[in-house]
């Protein structure tokens, strides 16, 4: 996604129109399919795009549009999900539905990260309007993205683009493996495994020694869920537990990306294929000693990325 989650409400809420990253719907009935196929286009859209945010109880001009917002924000997210693998094949996860205030209304927000690989519709968006007739939102094995405040069939720059972003992505993936040869105690080796070893995600795993022995041990992957098992609420959750200090999503943000934790620390964070991000009790309690050592920490790493 172009910013983070809470830069990304604070621009929309205060948006006057529509734009590549940004969705405005006045209004959103659960119960009606034509909501829905129109709602789903949006959203793959902007995956698609690179992410971005939906919000519902906004007119075109960002204003209030009066609706109310409460069935949206009680939905269920496996609600979402299926209504999408219903048209995708895919169990799109990659998003958070938010209450989001703009001035005393309650409206919602969905956020919707990015998706590498871009998702296709394999089944047709159909629904029925009012003079008996079917209109479609979207074709089968059409491509969605968004072109500035549309949500379009995609063309050669938007696939140029996917190639951008996922190149990005693998340059930063190569030079945080560079730094962490560049880093390493003087006394490490490198050592080129096989592509039949697969590489655990928690450093508290047992080394190995590559063998032809047959009867040697096999190397096993370790459940994320089990190394990683809590969401970004939960890690802010332990912390107000645990030492009593006040932080949002946004500081956990921050710090990730101050400590570039995402790129070089995989006992610490774990993100799945389809879904949010996943963090370690590791680094709940890596969270702690930093807290300990100052306690104004997180609020010097905000006001840090702010003025950035």
């Amino acid at each position: 996604m172009k910013s983070n989650k809470d830069t990304l409400i604070y621009k929309a809420l205060n948006a006057k129109r529509e734009s590549k990253y940004v969705e405005f719907k006045e209004s959103f009935d659960v119960d009606a399919a034509q909501d829905w196929c129109e709602i789903i286009k949006d959203i793959i859209a902007l995956t698609n795009s690179g992410g971005g945010i939906l919000i519902i109880g906004l007119k075109n001009n960002g204003t209030l549009s009066g609706f109310d917002c409460s069935k949206i924000l009680s939905l269920d997210p496996v609600t979402l999900t299926d209504k999408i693998y219903k048209y995708t094949n895919i169990s799109f996860q990659d998003f958070e539905i938010e209450e989001i205030s703009k001035g005393r209304r309650k409206i919602a927000g969905i956020i919707i990260f990015e998706s590498r690989i871009p998702i296709p519709f394999c089944k047709p968006g159909t629904y029925a309007i009012p003079d008996g007739k079917q209109k479609t939102a979207f074709g089968q094995g059409t491509l969605y993205f968004r072109h500035g405040a549309k949500s379009e069939t995609c063309n050669s720059d938007d696939l140029k683009e996917v190639i951008e972003r996922n190149l990005e992505f693998i340059k930063k993936s190569w030079l945080g493996n560079i730094r962490k040869v560049v880093n390493a105690p003087s006394e490490s080796t490198v050592a080129v495994l096989p592509p039949n070893v697969v590489v655990t995600t928690s450093f508290a795993a047992t080394p190995i020694r590559i063998t032809n022995d047959e009867k040697a041990p096999t190397f096993k992957l370790e459940d994320p869920n089990t190394t990683h098992p809590y969401r970004g609420k939960e890690i802010i959750e332990g912390l107000q537990r645990k030492v009593k200090v006040k932080i949002n999503s946004f500081h956990l943000r921050c710090i990730r990306q101050e400590y570039k934790i995402d790129e070089t620390r995989p006992d610490f964070f774990y993100k799945p294929k389809f879904g949010t991000p996943q963090f370690s009790e590791m680094f709940l309690d890596w969270l702690i000693e930093l807290y300990k050592s100052d306690n104004q920490v997180f609020e010097k790493i905000r006001d840090k990325n702010l003025k950035h």
